[in-house]
């Protein structure tokens, strides 16, 4: 019996996360959504072919044909409705950021093993060929002891009334929508947790519109970059080793186009970069953890840690964010 999955949110970014890949993996199926506004959540569901809408949030968490709920609302609604689908016996993938700050992501952790639920955050770059292929070559020390890193991501997001991401409240800010990946591939590759030397955050409208960082991986220096105000897409890893370089341009989505580039000793080749897309790959993984028995590629552990590294970069550079 396939998985069946009810989506928090009528938002733009569930079809092509569970919506459509569900459409070709026999594991899942899309069965019902529910939004703050009724009548745009029975749209939704008419444009996606989706069975049943759910009267609210809460319906759909307690929902008696759900199984899975996938949390599509902006952070600020991560935590709560997370727990409460937890709370209910469902088991949960989340969006990322995984939340508002780690003691809320410590209270999903907490629910999730109380309760014996799976709960996973959404990273889906980290599901792709080019990334596993990435960390396996680190770890074979394909280019050397580890000796330095960066990584960056940038898009062009304007201000406009009702953007989340211009939205302190909501979760908004570079570093939370953008910056959690660099963040998170940099932990990846290295194989370490951060410290933060140092942090700076130019704001508008109360978030953080560019953000940058100079991070310490238990001796491996790496800087940050994030940015809502860029000119163009851009997102880059860069590890250097002690005899060459790893390089991703684009490991976000690589489906989307990418060069994966490996020196060593100063002989250049480019890595395959085709593979499943990241949400694809996402989903399929999520299939075999929850029908297999597979433990998730990303632990909440690691979420936890992700999370605490968002706030301590915030923290060293003087942003303020107190939630609850």
């Amino acid at each position: 019996m396939a998985i069946r999955i009810g989506i928090l949110g009528a938002a733009k970014i569930a079809p092509p996360v569970v919506i459509n890949p569900s459409k070709d993996n026999p594991d899942f199926e899309v069965v019902a959504v529910a939004a703050r506004d009724p009548e745009r959540a029975k749209a939704y569901a008419a444009e996606h072919g989706i069975p049943q809408v759910a009267k609210d949030y809460e319906a759909l968490v307690r929902h008696p044909d759900v199984d899975l709920v996938y949390n599509a609302l902006p952070p600020a609604g991560h935590a709560q409705w997370s727990i409460a689908a937890l709370e209910a016996g469902k088991n949960v993938l989340c969006e990322k950021p995984f939340a508002m700050n780690a003691a809320q992501v410590k209270r999903m952790k907490d629910a999730a093993d109380r309760t014996g639920r799976i709960l996973v955050e959404a990273f889906h770059y980290r599901h792709h060929a080019v990334m596993h292929r990435a960390v396996a070559l680190l770890r074979a020390g394909e280019i050397g002891r580890i000796e330095s890193a960066e990584a960056f991501f940038d898009v062009p997001i304007p201000y406009r009334d009702g953007e989340l991401r211009w939205i302190r409240e909501q979760g908004g800010g570079a570093l939370m929508d953008l910056g959690c990946y660099p963040i998170h591939c940099l932990r990846s590759l290295i194989g370490a947790e951060p410290k933060v030397l140092s942090a700076s955050c130019e704001m508008e409208h109360d978030v953080d519109v560019t953000t940058a960082a100079t991070l310490d991986f238990e001796g491996v220096p790496a800087k940050l970059n994030t940015s809502m105000k860029s000119q163009r897409f851009g997102a880059t890893a860069t590890i250097r080793g002690s005899k060459g370089t790893l390089e991703i341009q684009n490991f976000v989505a690589p489906q989307m186009g990418c060069r994966f580039t490996v020196t060593v000793d100063g002989a250049a080749r480019e890595e395959p970069t085709a593979g499943a897309a990241t949400y694809v790959a996402q989903l399929a993984e999520l299939g075999d953890v929850l029908l297999r028995g597979k433990a998730p590629l990303i632990s909440l552990e690691s979420s936890l840690a992700n999370m605490a590294a968002i706030d301590a970069v915030y923290a060293k550079a003087g942003v303020k964010r107190d939630f609850d």
